[in-house]
């Protein structure tokens, strides 16, 4: 007669000899990152109509000069808070500071991740993170140089000595270089949109907050900005436009195919009856 374990034939949990699987925390939650057509309509196709839209509305029917006009006109038809404690001391050097040093502390985190075997499944996150955000910054700096758009407050229109040259519009070569669109201090905040693909990723729960978190230092730093005459909102609008962009397309890049990996792996080892008894 065959000997039976202790577990006996009427365990109501037979005896299986695959290896136990423990769960990553950080994927444990998650869904399928599907990068699909009903995704890049949400997240490209949507995004790009309320941009175009946006656009318009600002630049060739002038919603940024009426702006800017109530702004200047409030504030005593002169830019009163560009030398302002809030401002400018406050929002406008402070808070680049403050987003220079989230940037440093993502890439300690990433530096961790290789010491740290808790952190090991966030490196491709935090390197997602880093990425985009350095990205966003640098390719709004750069693109600053290359359109040649005044400030507010070079416009004659605003007390300053320009005349107003939309961005469709050829500038004459007698005018000196300009370097004011899009918004650079803005991009230190809409970079953090990147937050919602991170979350995404990995929290999804959390990718609303990430995505809030973004938003809301992008609007805080860009109309501290148009108060001070430094912007006008389409600057604002362009900037968050590219850093939404850089984050997407690093997502699909950088985190799409590794959750897929992953996904195929954990799904394989978690097939029913995988390595289990009644097998060879």
């Amino acid at each position: 007669m065959a000997c039976i374990p202790a577990q006996g034939r009427n365990d109501p949990h037979p005896m299986s000899f695959a290896a136990p699987q423990i769960p990553s925390p950080l994927y444990a939650a998650r869904p399928s990152l599907a990068f699909d057509r009903d995704f890049l309509v949400r997240h490209a196709g949507w995004p790009l109509a309320a941009f175009v839209l946006a656009t318009v509305i600002l630049i060739p029917l002038r919603g940024d000069l009426w702006l800017a006009d109530h702004l200047y006109a409030w504030e005593g038809h002169r830019w009163s808070l560009q030398q302002g404690f809030v401002t400018q001391d406050l929002i406008h050097v402070m808070g680049k500071r403050l987003s220079t040093l989230g940037w440093y502390c993502v890439a300690l985190l990433l530096i961790a991740s290789g010491s740290f075997p808790r952190l090991k499944a966030w490196r491709r996150p935090l390197f997602f993170l880093l990425l985009a955000t350095a990205l966003s910054t640098a390719a709004v700096g750069t693109l600053k140089l290359w359109t040649d758009m005044d400030c507010p407050w070079d416009l004659a229109r605003y007390g300053g000595s320009r005349p107003f040259i939309d961005l469709f519009t050829a500038r004459p070569v007698l005018l000196p270089r300009a370097s004011c669109f899009p918004a650079g201090h803005a991009s230190a905040g809409y970079a953090w949109v990147a937050l919602y693909f991170f979350f995404l990723a990995t929290l999804p729960r959390l990718r609303w907050a990430g995505l809030g978190i973004g938003l809301a230092i992008g609007l805080l730093f860009g109309f501290a900005q148009q108060l001070r005459g430094a912007h006008f909102l389409s600057h604002d609008l362009w900037t968050l436009a590219i850093c939404w962009a850089i984050s997407l397309l690093l997502y699909a890049c950088l985190l799409v195919p590794g959750r897929t990996a992953v996904a195929r792996s954990r799904s394989a080892l978690s097939s029913p009856g995988l390595l289990s008894r009644g097998e060879p």
